[in-house]
Formats: C-alpha cells, sequence, structure tokens
C-alpha cells in the first residue's frame, strides 16, 4: 500500500504521470534520452545545412525543456506541495481529516480543492 500511496495523491491523480514526480515515467525518459543523444548539439548545428532540414535549428529549445524534465524531482504531494497545481489544498486538507485518500472524508465530494474547472472534472 505504501508503494500505491507514493505514486497516487490522496485526491486520486497519478502523480507517477507528472513531469515533475522524481520516480515518474517522463523524468526517467528524459534522462535516458539525454543519455542516448550523448552530445548532438555539433550534429545538430551541422544538420541545418546538411540535410536542408530547419527544424534542427529549434534544438537549442528542445535541449533545454528535455533538460527541464531530466532535472526536476518532486517527491509527490504526499511528501511536498503539488509542483504543478499551486493552488491545491488537498495535502493540507487529508493530513488535517486523518485519511489516506479524499473519498476516505465524509465531506466527499467537495469543492475545498483549489481545482481548476478542468482538474476538478477529473
Amino acid at each position: 500500500m505504501d508503494e500505491i500511496k507514493k505514486r497516487i495523491a490522496p485526491c486520486g491523480l497519478h502523480c507517477g504521470k507528472c513531469f515533475a514526480f522524481i520516480d515518474g515515467d517522463i523524468k526517467r525518459s528524459s534522462v535516458e534520452l539525454q543519455n542516448a543523444m550523448g552530445n548532438f548539439d555539433d550534429y545538430a548545428k551541422r544538420f541545418v545545412t546538411l540535410l536542408d532540414e530547419p527544424v534542427f535549428n529549434k534544438y537549442d529549445e528542445f535541449k533545454e525543456l528535455l533538460d527541464y524534465f531530466a532535472k526536476v524531482e518532486c517527491k509527490g504531494c504526499r511528501n511536498e506541495s503539488c509542483k504543478l497545481f499551486n493552488a491545491c489544498r488537498v495535502r493540507e486538507c487529508y493530513a488535517e481529516k486523518g485519511v489516506d485518500f479524499c473519498f476516505q472524508c465524509q465531506n466527499f465530494p467537495c469543492n475545498d480543492t483549489g481545482f481548476d474547472e478542468h482538474l476538478y472534472r477529473r
């Protein structure tokens, strides 16, 4: 159960799917892609003209985003404040109520999550 709670937030969102989760798919894949690409910078510059592919002009932007995905280290909502939804109030509430998941609360469902409309529907 502890392994499940590590990856599933009290609200039911799957932290393991979040780009910021330290042990998530996106972080792991980003690190693997960085390692596989090695020092691709020089190639990207040459491919603009050699392959007549202007898309390689955007390599620096791609690399910046990939570097960001590879370095984020959120430990999940149960261990720290959510890095994705700043207005989330679930972390404080579930700890205060002493439940593992929102659905265990007698006030569930409630409107005091701090979620935007899209997230609240999910």
